[in-house]
């Protein structure tokens, strides 16, 4: 943003992606490679409770400990990183019309100074603001505008996050939204579908998930909710009397029934047969269901917006077995996973397993950045 969100919409260098979340911390790096991309690092640290929560960084000298151990290990050796917020209360992105006849530094000082104080849900002076102008429309009146996409964050969160980075001896080259990477990863994909249609991004992460309807690769809303895969794992874990654990492996390689008349999940082989945990999984992949609802009526219900055409299902959560069918039949939509590797198209040099792909869109689209 203006100072501390740091060239949030463009820029270009060789440094690494780093992504920060409550449950781990992921590390890629790209290298440009003919007409793609070759991915030459992919490495994660698990990170301990209390260090990382809500979107926040708790504990910066604690997560700079991580970031560095991980370079250590996998002998990663950069000066700068591409990093991302998380999406939530702390976040604002919006479409805002302004005058189309506006020279650059006017609609500098008119975006940042004047139409950004009325879309945040905290005071100007506590937030990092950034924008992009996108393409030209005319309004209702005749009048010919522009569209702006506004960016915003408290000044607090990017403060936590360049304290983060300094402690580790790093320099935040880019500073951006986790929506805005994960869209750069699929952005092929999303060219298949029309500027005509809407396409909704579910990013199931550990403690939420980010929902982003983007029309065209721009995202037109936000928003996200407080279900991901550790509540998942919580109400898995109770049903079957396991103890509480942050450790969300016992998803992976899990299979949801696709009605709710199935009473199993997994294979015998994995779970021993019939699973008690169903009902109360399926409880809460419900709950996440109509939330996902929700966010699209209100969508749709905010003046003359485009049709939902399909999910895209991404995250750590979006490798539980048959999740993309479960919201196809719950909420009548076409819905697949995101497969991020493939999306790319990128040459890999270590086997990254299919239970993991999903959750790379992130750090993946941070690591384009710095590859470019």
């Amino acid at each position: 943003m203006v100072s501390a969100f740091k060239n949030i919409l463009s820029g270009k260098s060789k440094g690494i992606g780093v992504e920060l979340t409550p449950e781990r911390i992921n590390v890629a790096q790209l290298r440009k490679q003919g007409q793609g991309f070759k991915l030459t690092t992919l490495a994660s640290a698990p990170v301990q409770e209390g260090l990382f929560q809500e979107g926040r960084i708790l504990d910066p000298p604690g997560m700079a400990e991580i970031i560095q151990s991980v370079l250590a290990e996998n002998k990663i050796k950069v000066k700068q990183v591409a990093t991302a917020v998380m999406g939530g209360r702390d976040t604002v992105t919006r479409i805002i019309p302004v005058p189309a006849e506006l020279d650059d530094r006017e609609l500098r000082e008119m975006v940042l100074n004047q139409e950004a104080g009325l879309y945040l849900p905290f005071p100007r002076e506590e937030a990092d603001v950034d924008y992009q102008k996108l393409g030209l429309f005319v309004d209702e009146d005749g009048i010919e505008k522009v569209q702006v996409l506004l960016v915003a964050t408290r000044k607090e969160i990017t403060d936590s996050y360049i304290r983060t980075f300094e402690n580790a001896g790093l320099r935040i080259d880019v500073l951006e939204i986790s929506s805005f990477a994960l869209i750069r990863t699929i952005r092929e994909q999303l060219r298949q579908f029309s500027p005509q249609e809407a396409v909704a991004l579910v990013d199931i992460e550990f403690e939420s998930t980010e929902i982003s309807i983007a029309v065209d690769g721009v995202p037109q809303f936000s928003r996200t909710v407080p279900i991901g895969t550790y509540q998942i794992q919580s109400a898995l874990s109770r049903a079957m009397n396991l103890p509480p654990s942050r450790s969300t492996e016992l998803l992976q390689g899990m299979t949801i029934p696709v009605t709710p008349s199935e009473s199993t999940m997994g294979t015998p082989s994995r779970m021993g047969g019939t699973n008690p945990g169903a009902a109360a999984m399926l409880r809460i992949i419900g709950e996440l269901a109509d939330e996902l609802r929700r966010s699209i009526d209100f969508y749709l219900n905010q003046g003359d917006n485009l049709e939902v055409a399909q999910l895209l299902l991404a995250g750590p959560g979006a490798a539980i077995g048959q999740l993309d069918e479960f919201f196809t039949q719950r909420l009548s939509l076409p819905c697949s996973q995101v497969d991020p590797i493939a999306a790319l198209g990128l040459e890999i040099i270590q086997d990254v397993p299919d239970t993991q792909r999903s959750g790379l869109g992130v750090v993946l689209g941070l690591g384009l950045r710095e590859a470019s």
